[in-house]
């Protein structure tokens, strides 16, 4: 990884491509001068008609709790939206299974602003000059923590058939839910009278209809925080939130914006606050995990477990996605295993991980400090050393003091969306 890593990304995915969200339109097309063919508008009227209709399917879904095999767990229950689609409770992990008794093995993660993402590569070319695949930056992209979904639909099937989440035998299962609920009849004006009639065609129009919701602009997407009304000129930040921006994006300093990119893209995007790469930053092992207590488990992320197809590729060990900074001062437990509970506590990390590891990794019985002790050794070469990290050694002068720590935490809060500051606090 590069301190820069990111700083030019150009994403181009559209947020029809993330989420797998395809309209099936008629053959006849109108032309639109030499060489091109759109659309005519009353065929864009039918495939905005059609996401309309699916959008509104997939909210009903996306709040039934008959959907999950304990018949209390709708994907609302992790992803609530007076909590930016994320957690409500502080708790690293949520419980899920038949009988909402098993516990789940990584925090949940807010589902806002996932309609930027590209499809998951392995290398990511991060250039000025279109073609120059001059800097790889690794793997980057897909959903979920490791990456393994690439689509809105895609990581839908996730938390239905997993046996700590939703939990559902099989696709069966799901479809005989789907055949019961009160929009049932909706279900098959969208899908076809037949849908039904094969239980993996209702679990593939399942999954349709939760990706397209997830890709609604004013639930998902609204860039409504104090932050975007400040890039539009419509909003002033305080003293202190404006010096909490610069060290945020100061490379010497937070550099921060390497990875959260904070400024408007080439198309006048607003910014994502990620570049949606994947890097290791050893994280401190959380004992509150039930499946931590076992000494020999431990989560490698894009390299396993739940991700299996880069099983054995150590380079790829320790690597989790870098998440969106947008409404993180709502979240209550922070990281893919909601090591840390206070967004201070997560700065102050990035800032003393190496100066002063013995203030958040354990000690041996010979009062050593055990650091990284969530990443066996054999990965530690994974790890980022860009700044603020930068080489420091215990002992050594952190990159931040604590009110420069406090300046970024304020920064930070200028990121929550305009409805989510109007959410109660529990």
């Amino acid at each position: 990884m590069t301190a820069g890593r990111g700083k030019r990304l150009m994403i181009a995915a559209a947020a029809a491509s993330l989420f797998g969200f395809s309209i099936t339109l008629p053959v006849a097309l109108v032309h639109a001068g030499t060489g091109s063919v759109h659309p005519g508008p009353l065929l864009r009227a039918d495939a905005f008609a059609r996401a309309e209709a699916l959008t509104a399917l997939g909210r009903k879904m996306f709040f039934d709790p008959a959907l999950s095999a304990s018949g209390r767990q709708a994907c609302s229950s992790c992803h609530d939206p007076h909590h930016a689609f994320g957690p409500a409770s502080a708790a690293p992990v949520e419980m899920g299974g038949p009988n909402l008794g098993r516990p789940g093995l990584r925090a949940v993660p807010s589902l806002r602003y996932l309609q930027a993402a590209p499809a998951f590569t392995e290398h990511f070319y991060d250039s000025e000059d279109e073609g120059d695949e001059s800097v790889d930056n690794g793997p980057t992209g897909g959903l979920t923590w490791d990456g393994r979904a690439d689509h809105g639909k895609d990581q839908a099937r996730i938390p239905l058939l997993s046996p700590f989440e939703m939990a559902n035998k099989d696709e069966a299962a799901v479809a005989a839910a789907l055949r019961k609920a009160a929009y049932a009849a909706e279900f098959k004006a969208a899908f076809g009278d037949d849908v039904f009639d094969h239980a993996g065609d209702a679990f593939a129009a399942a999954a349709e209809a939760l990706g397209t919701f997830e890709q609604s602009a004013a639930d998902f997407y609204p860039y409504s925080s104090r932050y975007d009304a400040f890039l539009a000129g419509k909003a002033q930040l305080t003293a202190q939130e404006l010096r909490g921006r610069a060290l945020f994006e100061d490379e010497t300093k937070g550099n921060c914006a390497s990875c959260h990119l904070s400024e408007p893209a080439n198309d006048g995007e607003p910014p994502q606050f990620t570049d949606f790469g994947l890097i290791a930053i050893a994280v401190p092992r959380n004992a509150a995990i039930p499946a931590n207590a076992d000494p020999a488990y431990v989560d490698l992320g894009l390299c396993g477990p739940l991700r299996t197809d880069f099983k054995g590729r150590t380079e790829y060990c320790g690597l989790f996605k870098t998440p969106t900074l947008r409404n993180v001062a709502l979240r209550k437990s922070f990281f893919h295993n909601g090591a840390f509970h206070t967004l201070r506590e997560v700065v102050a990390f990035y800032a003393s991980r190496d100066t002063d590891p013995g203030h958040w990794y354990p000690r041996n019985a010979d009062g050593t400090v055990r650091k990284y002790d969530d990443l066996p050794k054999a990965y530690w070469g994974n790890l980022n050393q860009d700044p603020p990290f930068d080489g420091r050694k215990p002992g050594d002068r952190p990159a931040l003091d604590d009110v420069e720590i406090d300046d970024i935490v304020a920064f930070l809060q200028t990121l929550t969306d305009a409805d989510q500051r109007a959410a109660p606090a529990n």
